[in-house]
C-alpha cells in the first residue's frame, strides 16, 4: 500500500526527522544519534558547519566541549571521513570498512605501497597517536592527483587505512588529526553480514532525514542513500514519482509540528539536498561562498530560515570576532515578515550571538 501525503505532511516529517521541533535534543549525543552525522567543515563564517548545525538543534547550552570529549574521552563518538558518528553505529559501518575500496586506482595504489602501509602501522603501534606530519613518507608510488591531494602520500594512505578499519583518528590537536590503530580507538562490536549492514545504514539514513525520493544514490555524494525496499512508499499531492517514508513518522504524521524558528547552516542536511529542498518546500538556495561579491543574492554564507515547516528567508550574517561582533548585513525575506517573525529572527540572531560571545551588529540590525 503506498502512503498518500499532502506537502505539509512531508514537510512537517523531515523538520521532525532533523530534531527542529521546539522540544530539543537531550543532548549533544542525542542529537548526533538522531542526526546520523554531523560533517566536519573548516568553513567557519559563523562557526564551524558541524558546530552551528549542533548549535542550531541545541541553542546556546550546546558547547563543543561536548563532542570533543566524546570523541576523545568517552568514545560515544567516532571521526570517519570527516562525518563525526555515534559510536553505536560502528557496527554497521565495519562490514563497508573490510571491502573498501570498491575503486581499482585507489586498490592498486594501495597494493603497490604495501611496504609503506605496514611502516605506517609499525610506526602507530610504537608511538601512535601521531599526527600525519610525524609519519614518513616511505611510498614506493606516489598519489598523483590534480588537487591538493597530489603527493601527499602519507595523508591519503591513513585516509585509506581509516576506510578500511585499519587506522582510526584518536583526537584532533591544533587543527591536526592525530592517528591511531583502530583497535586502541575503537571498541568491540558485533559482526553483521555485509547486507544486513547495508540495509541498516540506509533505515538510519531515511530515519534522520523522514523523507526521501525513492532512488539507487540520493542525499549528497559524501553520504549517499540507496531508499529501494527501505521504509514505506509514498506520493505527495502534487509532486511526481514515489519517495519513501521513515514508518515511525507515519506515526506523528497529523500531530501539528511544535514550531519554532531556527537559523541552519548552509551545509544542513535539512537543505542540503536542494531539489528536495524546492519540491517540498518550494525554497530556492545556492551557496555563494565560490561566487564573486557582486554576484551574491543573499550573501558569502547566508543561512537558512525556517520557521515550523517552512523556510522563509536568509540571514547574511558572519562572525567578526576581532570585532567581537556578529555582524548581520541582510535579512532576506522569501514571504513578508510578520512583527512575530521579525521578533523569532532576531531572537536566534540574539541565541547564536550569546552562544559565540559577542555582541550583535550591522547593517540589518535596524530591522528588529
Amino acid at each position: 500500500m503506498v502512503v498518500e501525503l499532502t506537502v505539509e505532511q512531508a514537510r512537517r516529517i523531515a523538520v521532525r526527522a532533523q530534531a527542529l521541533e521546539a522540544e530539543r535534543p537531550g543532548g549533544v549525543l542525542d542529537a548526533i544519534d538522531r542526526l546520523t552525522f554531523v560533517k566536519v567543515d573548516p568553513v567557519s563564517a559563523i562557526a564551524p558547519s558541524a558546530d552551528v548545525v549542533l548549535w542550531s538543534r541545541l541553542g546556546e547550552a550546546y558547547d563543543p566541549a561536548e563532542v570533543t570529549a566524546g570523541l576523545e574521552v568517552d568514545r560515544t563518538l567516532f571521526e570517519l571521513d570527516l562525518m563525526v558518528r555515534p559510536m553505536d553505529d560502528l557496527q554497521i559501518f565495519r562490514p563497508m570498512m573490510r571491502r573498501w575500496p570498491k575503486h581499482e586506482r585507489t586498490r592498486n595504489w594501495i597494493e603497490a605501497n604495501d611496504a609503506f602501509r605496514r611502516d605506517i602501522l609499525i610506526r602507530l603501534s610504537g608511538s601512535g597517536p601521531l599526527p600525519a606530519s610525524e609519519i614518513p613518507d616511505t611510498s614506493a608510488v606516489p598519489w598523483s592527483s590534480t588537487g591538493w591531494t597530489n603527493d601527499r602520500n602519507v595523508t591519503i594512505m591513513l585516509e585509506c587505512l581509516m576506510m578500511r578499519g585499519d587506522v582510526a583518528m584518536s583526537a584532533r590537536r591544533d587543527g591536526q588529526r592525530l592517528w591511531d590503530l583502530a583497535e586502541r580507538v575503537y571498541p568491540e562490536v558485533p559482526e553483521l553480514e555485509a547486507s544486513d549492514a547495508y540495509v541498516q545504514r540506509n533505515e538510519r539514513r531515511l530515519a534522520s532525514l523522514g523523507i526521501l525520493r525513492e532512488r539507487k544514490a540520493g542525499g549528497s555524494p559524501a553520504e549517499p542513500i540507496d531508499t529501494r525496499g527501505i521504509g514505506e512508499p509514498a506520493h505527495v499531492e502534487g509532486l511526481r514519482g514515489t519517495w519513501r517514508v521513515d514508518p515511525a513518522a507515519l506515526e506523528h504524521v497529523d500531530k501539528p509540528l511544535a514550531e519554532r524558528t531556527a537559523l541552519l547552516s548552509p551545509l544542513d542536511r535539512l537543505v542540503f539536498d536542494r531539489k528536495r529542498l524546492e519540491e517540498l518546500f518550494g525554497y530556492e538556495y545556492v551557496l555563494e561562498m565560490y561566487k564573486p561579491r557582486d554576484q551574491r543574492r543573499w550573501g558569502y554564507w547566508a543561512m537558512p530560515i525556517l520557521h515550523g515547516d517552512r523556510l522563509i528567508g536568509k540571514v547574511d550574517a558572519t562572525a567578526d570576532r576581532a570585532a567581537g561582533v556578529l555582524r548581520v548585513d541582510a535579512i532576506h525575506e522569501d514571504e513578508p515578515f510578520t512583527r512575530d517573525l521579525v521578533e523569532a529572527v532576531f531572537g536566534e540572531l540574539d541565541s547564536l550571538a550569546g552562544w559565540l560571545g559577542l555582541e550583535i551588529g550591522g547593517r540589518a540590525v535596524g530591522l528588529a
